[in-house]
């Protein structure tokens, strides 16, 4: 069975520079997130050294270079969020996960990302786990929604 990357790259022309984004937009869609391993190979396949590559892909901030975890939460930054104490959740979630913002709990279970905006201003703050939303939280709305989403694993 073929990789995702590989299934990717087949379908690219070899040395064609100018697909570098959508190839890893496409192999990120994928595999979860940006590995090593797909870096090198779009690299032999672009004939792009993979320093360059982790220069354009770091300088977009669509891209992950570690698996997100199964629950991955998006905590919405802009500005009727930050208005109405979204830095006060992010605070929240990160004591609650013990993670920040890029990174994934240990047992794998959540990771989260903070964006610009997520497009639900009156709802604000809101927060989106796998494409949940979750709205007007704060501190306690989010310890709740955390703990229901704990909930749902142990009966998985």
């Amino acid at each position: 069975m073929k990789s995702g990357i590989a299934e990717v790259l087949e379908v690219h022309e070899k040395g064609r520079r100018d697909t570098l984004i959508p190839i890893l937009q496409e192999i990120q869609e994928k595999e979860g997130y940006l590995s090593e391993e797909a870096v090198v190979e779009v690299g032999k396949h672009l004939d792009i050294p993979s320093s360059r590559i982790y220069g354009v892909a770091t300088f977009y901030n669509q891209f992950r270079f570690q698996p997100t975890g199964r629950y991955h939460i998006q905590v919405c930054r802009g500005t009727a969020c930050h208005v109405l104490g979204s830095a006060t959740v992010l605070e929240h979630l990160e004591k609650l996960l013990h993670i920040k913002a890029g990174q994934t709990t240990r047992d794998g279970l959540f990771s989260m990302e903070i964006v610009a905006c997520i497009g639900a201003c009156g709802l604000a703050p809101v927060i989106n786990v796998n494409g949940e939303f979750h709205a007007q939280v704060d501190a306690e709305k989010v310890a709740a929604i955390m703990e229901e989403y704990r909930k749902r694993e142990e009966t998985l």
